[in-house]
């Protein structure tokens, strides 16, 4: 388990509205380096709009790296990716699959992570992608979802993450013992260049805040459950309340019986799940243990105004997590994902305001008569769901664990070479942002 690292400060971003304007100013105010990992970016309004902040950097003088996720991002058109490239921007796909009968093959071990780190400084991390279905003007189906902007020494730990992620997923591409040497002794001059770079010798940096955090992630190797395990210890150790929002919501049997645990000592356990959900099985799913949980004293609300995409948590008065780690097979088992683990009693507040909030204004709670079932059914149901969720994490891991691979989306272009028209229409459709500041 990582060391909390202190004198952070977070603040916390709803919905795009909050989200998308501040990390384009951030991208507009970047002196030296973009880093950017994203499951979805769509060539729609908000893809457009990240395109134009990416090109206004990228001809300042900014590296920019952005990581897309073959499965999420697989029909991103060759002039939306060639004016990026031409302007120096290296854009990487995490595993693009090849296609059976036009359908995606890469459907596990998906690269999930949504991360920004700008300068080496300031750092977002949650569960918002690049697309317009997470803004209100979308309509019913535009997703609720939280991220977390970050100032502090943390950062240091988010950067060195993204890089050494970036240098990882290029050398398991190369296919030559050469070309891995090559690559590897590159990154390393990299990362010490921007160490350089990125910590000007004689001035030191003010202390943002005074909150604790810890960096967590899941892979398939050495850290597969971490993220899950940060859930379990503070479950354990709340003694007055717990609120998860959680859009995918289908956990280990661990988990559950932390959950189960609490509520029968006494602690006030609420679940915050899709009542209008973006696909129909993940509420079936989640309903399948409505009545394990409900016996046990946990309250179960259902959000109904519009999709749940939210993955963060808040316990007692100092504890909270936002990240892109839903709590269900994929991502607690076989997707990359990245939480931040947060103790700070001012962000608790916040984020704890916040779904208090969303509860009562969007949420129906629901009790035993809202379940309709026999209960020879449900006898039968808990006996087979009791040993699929024993056993899921362990079965997960049958399938293959491949190294991850970055390939660039397209073979890189003079970087002299100007993007033309396609650069100034997509410079035109954005607005002047204001900023990056506290």
């Amino acid at each position: 388990m990582s060391p909390w690292i202190s004198g952070n400060q977070f603040r916390l971003l709803e919905n795009g509205e909050e989200y998308f304007p501040r990390v384009f100013a951030c991208i507009a105010a970047a002196e030296r380096e973009v880093v950017l990992e994203t499951f979805i970016l769509f060539d729609d309004k908000v893809g457009q709009a990240l395109h134009a902040a990416l090109l206004q950097a990228a001809t300042r003088g900014v590296q920019i790296d952005i990581t897309i996720d073959g499965y999420g991002s697989p029909d991103l058109s060759h002039e939306f990716i060639s004016a990026l490239t031409q302007a120096g921007v290296r854009v990487h796909v995490f595993d693009p699959g090849p296609r059976l009968w036009g359908w995606r093959t890469n459907l596990f071990r998906r690269m999930h992570r949504k991360i920004v780190v700008i300068d080496g400084q300031r750092a977002f991390v949650g569960g918002l992608n690049y697309s317009a279905d997470h803004l209100a003007d979308f309509g019913p189906a535009a997703k609720q979802d939280y991220a977390v902007e970050i100032e502090g020494p943390i950062v240091a730990s988010i950067h060195a993450f993204v890089l050494r992620a970036l240098a990882a997923g290029q050398r398991n591409a190369q296919t030559s013992l050469t070309g891995r040497l090559r690559e590897r002794l590159s990154d390393q001059a990299h990362s010490l260049a921007q160490s350089w770079r990125l910590a000007p010798a004689g001035r030191a940096a003010a202390a943002p805040g005074d909150a604790a955090g810890i960096f967590v992630t899941r892979d398939n190797r050495k850290h597969t459950n971490d993220i899950e395990r940060h859930y379990r210890i503070a479950i354990r150790v709340a003694r007055q309340r717990i609120v998860i929002a959680n859009a995918y919501f289908f956990p280990g049997y661990r988990l559950l019986k932390e959950m189960r645990k609490a509520a029968r000592r006494g602690v006030d356990v609420r679940l915050i799940l899709q009542g209008a959900p973006d696909m129909p099985f993940v509420k079936t799913a989640a309903s399948m243990l409505y009545h394990h949980l409900l016996e046990a004293g946990v309250q179960i609300y259902e959000y109904c105004e519009r999709p749940l995409h939210g993955k963060v948590a808040v316990t007692d008065d100092e504890w909270a997590t936002v990240g892109s780690s839903n709590l269900d097979p994929l991502s607690l088992s076989l997707n990359l994902e990245a939480n931040v683990i947060i103790r700070d009693r001012a962000f608790n507040q916040v984020l704890s305001a916040r779904l208090d909030h969303l509860i009562e204004r969007g949420c129906k709670q629901i009790g035993p008569g809202d379940l309709q079932e026999s209960s020879g059914w449900r006898i039968v149901r808990s006996f087979f769901l009791f040993h699929l969720l024993r056993r899921y994490p362990a079965w997960a891991g049958w399938l293959p664990a491949h190294a991850p691979r970055l390939t660039p989306a397209l073979a890189p272009a003079d970087p002299t070479a100007t993007t033309g028209t396609a650069q100034a229409s997509a410079v035109s459709r954005a607005e002047p942002t204001a900023p990056c500041e506290p």
